[in-house]
């Protein structure tokens, strides 16, 4: 190969600075990545039928995968090349990145017609179309010198119709490549190609030939740090018994209680989700002053929220958003349209939350209640792919304890863990009827979530949500918060400048914490008590009725009425509230029907 033929085979990454330029074979330094050169030698010196790269969402597997690709091809070794991803979409991403390598692809391939046209070395398809016909995937395989690369490998397990595909159609393949960004699963199930060995605790691993976690990407300047602003709030909603619950958000006891504020939350109809999106969109315009082309997604819970999202932002904002429902055949063409435009917002169910690249995005909104690691990092993932240094990521979440461990634990490493039950490695979901990610069903799944099916069964109804300022979580941290939406102190958050390093939002955020807690009045030393827990319900449930008393006569919502308390009377969320501080909030709430007789 020429060095004119190198320096244009990876010219979007021309700008990329590597940290390892002496270890980057063939002249490969002026365009790939540090990790992407490394992982490139590693590979050529081993030679290997099977490969397994897991790198971070945003740190650049197709770049390193497709450079692999097109080496194979001028040796040689390969004449015919196969992706299988787990969507559309990523079919036709695939071969756009592929062509701008000189690489034909063709992501319109059907089963019926065969064979790839002449023109194309290859087709792209999904692990649905592999398993329906594992058999004709197999004598395309062995027509040729196939390598075949396995995009989001973790989608296939054994057990399931797409790893059974899988390991028979690309059985006799001359290479193979598997890539991932998160290499668990939340069953148990045998990942085809992917290697297992037994580690201390006698519970077999997958192992990786290469890895590349968020933690290093984040050192090297490859992803964007991630700033997590978690909002609470007083839920209400009614129960199929008809009771009426209250609960604020992330402080249940139960994950009943847990899961069904959470849907509470994420209800158009409520005051949360529009606080939210307004608190988001006010971030997006300060990142936009440095970033000017910063975009923003909400993940939805399905497509009925997607669409009332979507004209809540529309109100806002005055723009109208961009919507993707994957029922849509427009759908791909409007994901790319966004990309390549300006516009501020984009609303979508499933679809955007794995593999789709559209590198402006900045903030983020997770309204939806799936908690699985796998999809948490995934979704994350949209927003960390670093494009100039500087870049920051803000992710905007519900204040519920799976998602705030999930944020505290973006740098964790996984494995895909056999011989041990989900529940231990993740914990439970927040949703009981959340199923993981079951991959044989996944373009069901990514049409309609399974949790939207109990609010259209009716298992409750949202009464009324408002929303409070939890806090901001980052690099393990917690800052600021327990303030009402619309406070000096959330402002002051929000308005973190869009352009700075993970050092300098370190800084800043224990700047704006010190500076919040200087100004806060110091409350008086309390005697240590042993709490009566009998009469702390009893003051729970006395408080709660007068809340609503309140709120039915002033026609203010439940939330607002116990901000107010709390900034009147000072003191924490109702769930940690003591006995002198619930019966000052029972007091106050006294005297104001009493001032408006």
């Amino acid at each position: 190969m020429s060095q004119d033929d190198q320096l244009s085979l990876f010219g979007a990454a021309a700008d990329l600075p590597p940290a390892y330029p002496d270890r980057a074979a063939w002249g490969t330094a002026p365009k790939l990545r540090a990790w992407q050169a490394e992982a490139l030698q590693r590979y050529f010196e081993t030679q290997p039928q099977d490969f397994m790269a897991v790198a971070t969402p945003g740190a650049g597997k197709t770049t390193f995968a497709l450079r692999v690709a097109k080496e194979l091809f001028d040796r040689g070794t390969v004449n015919r090349i196969t992706v299988v991803t787990p969507t559309d979409h990523l079919k036709r991403q695939w071969a756009d990145a592929a062509a701008r390598v000189g690489l034909a692809i063709d992501p319109n391939f059907k089963n019926a017609d065969g064979s790839h046209g002449r023109d194309y070395l290859g087709a792209a398809v999904t692990y649905s179309q592999v398993a329906m016909k594992p058999l004709l995937h197999r004598a395309r395989t062995e027509a040729g010198r196939t390598l075949v690369i396995m995009d989001e490998i973790h989608h296939a397990g054994d057990s399931l119709t797409w790893g059974d595909g899988l390991q028979e159609a690309f059985d006799p393949a001359a290479r193979r490549l598997a890539l991932t960004g998160t290499p668990f699963r939340s069953d148990t199930a045998p990942i085809p190609f992917v290697r297992y060995a037994e580690d201390g605790d006698g519970i077999r691993r997958s192992t990786s030939d290469y890895t590349y976690g968020y933690g290093d990407a984040l050192k090297d300047h490859v992803v964007r740090p991630v700033i997590f602003l978690a909002y609470s709030g007083q839920m209400r909603w009614r129960t199929s018994a008809g009771e009426e619950m209250a609960a604020e958000l992330g402080e249940g006891f139960t994950k009943d209680i847990t899961a069904q504020a959470w849907r509470t939350a994420l209800d158009p109809n409520g005051q949360w989700i529009p606080s939210v999106l307004q608190a988001a969109d006010q971030r997006l315009t300060e990142v936009r002053r440095t970033v000017p082309d910063a975009g923003a997604l909400v993940i939805a819970t399905d497509h009925q929220d997607a669409k009332a999202y979507a004209a809540q932002l529309r109100r806002i904002t005055g723009e109208n958003p961009t919507v993707v429902l994957s029922d849509d055949k427009g759908a791909s063409d409007r994901i790319d349209e966004f990309s390549a435009g300006e516009s501020r917002w984009m609303v979508a169910v499933r679809m955007v939350s794995e593999g789709v690249d559209v590198p402006r995005l900045a903030v983020g909104v997770y309204a939806t209640s799936t908690s699985t690691p796998l999809f948490f990092a995934q979704a994350v993932g949209r927003f960390v792919r670093a494009r100039k240094r500087g870049e920051t990521a803000s992710v905007f979440l519900p204040s519920v304890p799976a998602l705030m461990q999930l944020a505290n634990e973006m740098e964790a490493e996984r494995d895909h863990a056999l011989d041990k039950p989900a529940v231990e490695e993740t914990g439970p979901p927040a949703d009981p009827m959340e199923e993981g990610w079951d991959d044989d069903l996944l373009e069901e799944a990514n049409r309609e979530e399974k949790a939207s099916a109990a609010l259209a069964q009716g298992r409750f109804e949202a009464i009324g949500s408002d929303a409070s300022f939890h806090g901001v979580l980052f690099d393990g941290g917690a800052f600021g918060g327990g303030v009402a939406v619309g406070s000096e102190e959330e402002a002051d958050f929000l308005g973190i400048p869009g352009l700075l390093e993970a050092d300098q939002v370190s800084a800043l955020l224990r700047e704006r914490q010190s500076q919040h807690a200087r100004r806060r009045p110091v409350p008086a030393p309390e005697q240590a008590a042993v709490p009566d827990h009998r009469r702390l319900k009893e003051l729970r449930a006395t408080l709660s009725k007068n809340v609503s008393a309140w709120a039915s006569r002033t026609g203010t919502p439940h939330g607002m009425v116990h901000n107010e308390l709390r900034r009147v009377c000072g003191g924490p969320p109702v769930a940690q509230a003591n006995e002198a501080q619930l019966q000052a909030r029972v007091k106050k709430l006294q005297d104001w029907f009493i001032g408006r007789k």
